[in-house]
């Protein structure tokens, strides 16, 4: 009878351990599912940015190209860096391929720095700069690209966030049992030269 209750004993705890591990591994899994769809919701808050900049950019290029003797090599350098931004090729998960995500930041960083240079320019011309419409889209940008910094800004919370729960012990066991579909999320970075004062040339 002793062995028995014993057995008994031995196969209840068993079971009840079974079931406190598959319990946490369940929440665990969930809370890590609840962080990566939060990142991916911001990192569409991200894409909604950089489609607000790159929708306003033709408007802005055919108000500026009314200008007389307006500097053709510039309104060609802003087309071909909106070109090049739409030529980056997006894996499904941009957030966790850290090389995608340097190759994307840099095409918009060369044309968000293309549209400055337009910007930076058209002041020469006072005629320009007058109209109403040349001052809405400048508005409009200048809001798109404070818009793109908050939006950046928290992206890389939300992926700070994922980052440190997923690297904290059980929830890495975890993460690791899933391989990439709970990969380390990349962060949002400076641009290159970003920390020296830009060079403005007439």
């Amino acid at each position: 009878m002793r062995t028995i209750g014993r057995l008994g004993v031995v196969t209840i705890a068993i079971i009840a351990g079974v079931l406190l591990l598959g319990g946490t591994c369940a929440l665990t899994y969930n809370k890590l599912v609840r962080l990566d769809q939060a990142s991916r919701a911001q990192w569409a808050q991200v894409e909604n940015a950089y489609q607000r900049r790159a929708d306003l950019i033709p408007n802005l290029v055919e108000t500026v190209k009314g200008a007389a003797a307006f500097e053709r090599d510039t309104l060609i350098a802003v087309t071909n860096a909106r070109a090049k931004v739409g030529q980056v090729t997006m894996p499904e998960d941009i957030t966790s391929n850290p090389d995608a995500l340097r190759q994307y930041q840099q095409a918009q960083d060369q044309l968000g720095s293309a549209v400055g240079r337009l910007l930076v320019v058209a002041e020469a011309y006072p005629n320009l700069t007058a109209t109403q419409a040349f001052r809405d889209l400048q508005a409009q940008l200048e809001g798109t690209e404070n818009r793109i910094t908050v939006e950046r800004m928290r992206f890389n919370e939300t992926a700070r966030e994922f980052n440190s729960v997923r690297s904290t012990f059980p929830t890495s066991i975890v993460a690791a049992l899933f391989g990439s579909k709970f990969a380390e999320k990349a962060y949002f970075t400076a641009a290159a030269g970003s920390d020296r004062p830009p060079r403005v040339e007439f």
